[in-house]
């Protein structure tokens, strides 16, 4: 498993020596930590090489990773250059590592390895790498699957807490088998076994994390003592005068079956559980909507408003399924979507642009970038580019939106607004229809819009 992360490089400078060490920032990935200005009297202690492998020796480890010039330099990271990083761990632990305990108990691993997702994900379910890494273990999707989770277009178990935490306990077990040794399978988990025996062979058969140090790949070489560091930083975040006044707490909750569709909005909407408390618990549902193919898929609701929901449970469950309709308008718009599409596959000839590639297939450029993970523009002759192609989508070139404009109008009165959406688009989707008139249908006094808003068209 790549490390799904930035890298960053800092000097750390000790007496007259200078070291150098690759920094693999931690967690921020497409998360949402706030910026927090530290307060005036937010000082961050300094203590000596010797303090703190003092204070690191006593720590009651499984993991025997030795304290060295790298593991510091991470420390520094957490608790100097980067405190206000370890403050929101420290502020989001609760929630999350009670969870991992309970799993790593279950199948008889080291405690300590309830801090690898601070380092993967920065204790985000919802956390996505660049390379597509997902969740708060940070599972590439073959790794997730062949672990028995759930991947599909409104489901996605890699980010479920409970789910995903079970998953990484066997996968981290059966790798501890492969190398019997808990460095190596850190640095497995990291980069896959494959890099780790080629390393292995290419450091001469060495077995010690340390010697085959210089042959693994660089986000692996910071991987285990950053792992050691945050550990560290976590269990004496006191010493080093990092405190919170704020911790979050998981919201309890009752769990119900269902076999239909549902959609969270119209389900929030009808019972009056409010909808982000729907969404904080069911991260796995990514769409917003439950497939009606989700066998006894299991919901949470907040215990709390459980009683809700309880009362007219019919009523909402009809409800939740009515809202087919209107989630499906939505999907198909949505940038990147798939929904009710046919995947296709296109060989690029000689004298292809994306734009008339976009043109031709009439999907917008913007998805078919998002489909094939391409940032510019650049394409070869002979690649092979994945296109999910249907009658309902327009892409964004003015040719696209003409054909889309000279359609009748829809049935529909209402418009949902997507992300990305502007008044200038949407006028450009219904036959008639101006900015002016949009902002008098709408009483909208400016531009700007919010995703899910309901506007009306006609």
């Amino acid at each position: 498993m790549n490390l799904k992360v930035s890298i960053l490089l800092f000097t750390l400078i000790c007496s007259t020596t200078v070291y150098s060490f690759d920094i693999a920032y931690p967690g921020h990935v497409n998360d949402t930590i706030p910026e927090i200005e530290a307060p005036s009297y937010d000082y961050a202690p300094d203590f000596s090489y010797e303090e703190l492998e003092r204070r690191y020796n006593k720590l009651d480890k499984e993991i025997d990773i030795a304290f060295n010039e790298r593991v510091r330099a991470f420390i520094n990271y957490f608790t100097v250059r980067d405190r206000n990083y370890t403050r929101e761990m420290i502020r989001r632990k609760e929630v999350y590592l009670p969870l991992f305990e309970k799993y790593l108990k279950k199948y008889e691993l080291p405690t300590e390895l309830k801090y690898l997702p601070i380092i993967e994900a920065g204790l985000n379910p919802k956390a996505v790498s660049g390379p597509r890494a997902v969740g708060l273990w940070q599972f590439m999707s073959p790794t997730a699957r062949e672990q028995g989770l759930k991947i599909d277009w409104y489901i996605d178990e890699r980010m479920d807490p409970e789910k995903s935490t079970e998953a990484a306990c066997k996968y981290i077990k059966w790798l501890y088998g492969v190398f019997k040794d808990w460095k190596m399978t850190l640095a497995a988990y990291n980069s896959g076994i494959g890099n780790v025996k080629r390393a292995m062979r290419r450091s001469g058969y060495k077995k010690d994390f340390w010697q085959v140090y210089r042959y693994l790949p660089r986000e692996t070489r910071s991987y285990v003592p950053q792992f050691a560091a945050i550990m560290y930083a976590m269990e004496y975040a006191d010493e080093h005068n990092i405190y919170i006044d704020d911790p979050q707490y998981p919201l309890e909750y009752d769990v119900i079956k269902t076999n239909q569709f549902v959609y969270l909005k119209a389900f929030a909407e009808e019972s009056g559980i409010p909808l982000n408390q729907l969404t904080q618990l069911n991260p796995a549902v990514k769409k917003g909507a439950i497939p009606a193919s989700a066998r006894n898929f299991e919901l949470r609701i907040p215990k709390k408003t459980a009683h809700r929901y309880h009362e007219k449970a019919d009523a909402v469950l009809a409800k939740a399924k009515a809202g087919k309709s209107e989630f499906e308008k939505m999907a198909k718009n949505m940038p990147g979507s798939t929904f009710g599409r046919e995947k296709v596959v296109y060989r690029v000839r000689r004298g292809d642009v994306l734009g008339t590639i976009a043109q031709r297939h009439k999907v917008r450029l913007s998805d078919l970038k998002a489909w094939n993970n391409i940032r510019g523009s650049m394409i070869r002759v002979g690649q092979r580019l994945n296109i999910w192609t249907g009658p309902d989508f327009y892409d964004d070139s003015p040719r696209s939106r003409n054909l889309v404009r000279n359609q009748p109008i829809p049935d529909s009165k209402t418009h949902v607004v997507q992300p990305g959406d502007t008044l200038w688009d949407i006028s450009r989707m219904y036959k008639g229809l101006t900015i002016q008139r949009i902002k008098q249908l709408n009483q909208l006094k400016a531009d700007r819009l919010k995703p899910g808003m309901s506007l009306k068209i006609g």
